[in-house]
């Protein structure tokens, strides 16, 4: 029954801030969360550089699914110090890669890609609880089962994806084709249910010329699908079924990242069946038949592990590590810039 309750809590907390965000994230204001100024120009200005509300908002779904890999890892008795070992190692696979590969695809320095930091997660990842298995566990007696860590990887990538397309509402990018360049039957589907982005910064706007135009809401249904992904792969995993809850959320997410983007305008390279589409088919296969070598082990799960886990003031700090890694790595704008002017107010004085 606590596996039900927490699982419905989860769709609360979700449901609010996702409903927020659809609303008011496509806004012009809702672009930069501050200008940090950098040198002085002439006439009193500085040069500023400016902070996004998509750093701020990735930041904060890197660290809420990372937070949900420690409760259910941990609930699954995977000992706190080699899960933060291992949430550390794949961070630093993931974060540099989502840079990496996406200047290899799309030939572009400031630009990130989630889809590919997810391709080079899940072809490292097995490998990566292996080694470790082989070395400190041999050491230390532990043994972490790769299909559950994979699991609970998988489920956080979920978490943090739907989440993470508030990021993309904020700065405009990822966006879908407009209504107007789509069939009558696409235009009468999303006739009240569509994106409008405002604000020449936005990337719709400055990429394709998009501001002021009803796009396919395309990151609002991405978040949607993935949320509720997430929520079934948890109560899964919460059951003791972790490959099924690996398979669910990685098919789920995967086949919708390949049926999505035939429905974005934003450049995903020269292809028309991109690289990411096929990464992400490649994933899938690649996880299936993993699981042929390790096949899903009972779990015996115990959520006050995992909430015992959380609160530990270790633990506390750790995550607010993550989140100003997070933020530092997303939130420094390349595209954009500011001139910041300072003055007195001298009927304050």
């Amino acid at each position: 029954m606590a596996a039900v309750f927490f699982v419905v809590a989860l769709a609360l907390l979700m449901g609010i801030v996702l409903k927020w965000g659809f609303k008011t994230l496509p806004q012009e204001k809702w672009q930069m969360v501050a200008a940090f100024p950098l040198e002085k120009l002439d006439q009193g200005q500085w040069r500023g550089l400016n902070l996004t509300w998509y750093g701020l908002l990735s930041a904060n779904a890197y660290t809420f699914g990372v937070i949900m890999v420690v409760i259910l890892a941990a609930s699954a008795g995977v000992p706190i110090s080699v899960l933060v070992l291992l949430t550390v190692l794949m961070l630093a696979v993931t974060i540099p890669s989502s840079k990496i590969i996406a200047r290899i695809v799309e030939k572009k320095k400031g630009t990130l890609t989630v889809g590919g930091a997810v391709f080079a997660g899940v072809i490292t990842a097995p490998w990566i609880i292996m080694l470790l298995n082989a070395t400190l566990g041999t050491a230390f007696n532990f043994h972490v089962p790769v299909a559950v860590m994979m699991a609970v990887l998988s489920i956080g990538y979920t978490f943090g994806e739907s989440l993470g397309r508030l990021a993309c509402l904020s700065f405009g990018c990822c966006y879908g084709k407009p209504l107007s360049q789509c069939s009558e039957y696409t235009r009468k589907m999303f006739e009240n249910f569509n994106v409008v982005f405002t604000g020449d910064t936005k990337k719709a706007a400055y990429a394709s010329n998009l501001a002021g135009e009803a796009l396919i809401p395309i990151q609002i249904i991405t978040a949607v699908i993935y949320a509720v992904s997430g929520l079934a792969g948890t109560l899964l995993f919460l059951k003791g079924f972790a490959g099924t809850a690996l398979v669910e959320t990685l098919v789920v997410t995967q086949v919708w990242r390949v049926v999505s983007e035939f429905f974005r305008a934003d450049f995903r390279g020269e292809r028309k069946f991109s690289m990411y589409q096929i990464m992400a088919l490649s994933a899938i296969v690649y996880t299936i038949a993993l699981l042929a070598f390790f096949p899903d082990p009972e779990v015996v799960v115990s959520l006050d592990k995992g909430f015992k886990a959380l609160w530990h003031p270790g633990m506390i700090l750790f995550f607010q590590g993550v989140w100003v890694i997070s933020f530092l790595h997303a939130g420094r704008s390349s595209v954009t810039a500011s001139k910041i002017c300072f003055h007195v107010v001298k009927e304050n004085i």
